[in-house]
């Protein structure tokens, strides 16, 4: 999923196959795990010349090392979530889990907030809210490693865990030692925080291919057919964004997703005053249907002649059950 503050669409998907389905388990050459997949997609963004800051992640995919350095051997930025629990080898007095290191930065009150920068966020309906950032230690990570900690919160005191982010990333922090040896623009605080409050958007989306246009609706039980009613959810999903939505009357509430309720302010990612738009996704779309038609049946087809000569003189009965591969 590509995202910013206006838009947000799909790029590729690859349906996942659990082990239970290789002749090998998970030791077989053809089996991937939904981590290998995930970096073998932004490695295929890459190559394929889509533009992005950084590749985004919530903590179940942020606190895996593997991911992350997959990540940063194939040349990718990365912002990735931590659990704040996380924990970490480090001498006795040392901090060893990202709360812990959040704790040790120095705040006196907003007056006087020490270790803290303000950071304001803008959502989509224009409202703004004042966070606070720094840069953390935990272990080999700081400032000037390689990889950055990253705190935001909008209470330094309490740390709220409902609002209260543990950022890893690889991008540099501006006037660090590490800046001028990075592949990577550097990145300050509220950048950091900006592409992380980007990820909202994957969540939104997949909550409409979900639930909306029915990615899990399926009534097939073939890994071909399964694959080709997904391809045809991300197609139906961008020729949405095409067709543009209408304005919501002013008199009237947004509709809620259905079976979840409108997610308050303070969730939303942030963007300018403006609905999120598309810009024209004709190229995503084509690349979904050619893969569809990539992967059709290879049977042979009869000629238009040998079709009439065999034409059944009856209509055939309709297929039981046992013939239509679902229940």
């Amino acid at each position: 999923m590509w995202a910013d503050e206006r838009l947000y669409y799909p790029l590729h998907a690859v349906p996942y196959t659990p082990a239970r389905h290789f002749p090998k388990g998970r030791s077989d050459p053809g089996f991937a795990t939904k981590l290998q997949i995930a970096a073998a997609l932004a490695r295929r963004a890459t190559e394929a010349g889509v533009d992005f800051r950084a590749v985004a992640a919530d903590c179940a995919y942020g606190d895996q090392d593997g991911f992350r350095g997959e990540l940063a051997t194939a040349g990718l930025p990365f912002v990735m979530a931590l659990k704040r629990r996380r924990g970490t080898w480090a001498y006795g007095p040392d901090a060893h889990t990202p709360v812990d290191a959040a704790r040790e930065l120095a705040w006196h009150g907003p007056d006087r907030p020490g270790d803290w920068t303000t950071v304001t966020r803008t959502f989509r309906d224009g409202h703004t809210t004042t966070w606070w950032a720094a840069d953390a230690s935990l272990g080999w990570w700081g400032p000037d490693g390689t990889t950055r900690l990253v705190v935001a919160t909008t209470h330094p005191d309490t740390l709220p865990e409902k609002s209260t982010w543990y950022l890893a990333t690889n991008l540099p922090r501006p006037n660090s030692t590490r800046q001028a040896d990075s592949p990577h623009p550097a990145a300050d605080l509220a950048e950091i925080v900006r592409i992380y409050g980007i990820r909202n958007w994957i969540e939104q989306s997949y909550k409409q291919v979900k639930d909306e246009l029915g990615w899990a609706d399926f009534q097939v039980r073939t890994d071909r057919a399964i694959r080709r009613h997904q391809t045809l959810v991300n197609c139906a999903f961008s020729f949405c964004w095409e067709a543009g939505l209408p304005p919501t009357p002013a008199n009237r509430l947004a509709r809620p997703e259905r079976g979840h309720p409108i997610a308050p302010p303070g969730t939303l990612a942030p963007g300018p005053t403006c609905r999120p738009q598309l810009a024209d996704p004709h190229h995503h779309a084509a690349t979904l249907v050619e893969s569809l038609v990539q992967h059709a049946p290879t049977s042979r087809v009869t000629k238009p002649d040998q079709r009439s000569q065999h034409r059944p003189t009856t209509q055939p009965p309709p297929p039981t059950p046992a013939l239509t591969n679902h229940r």
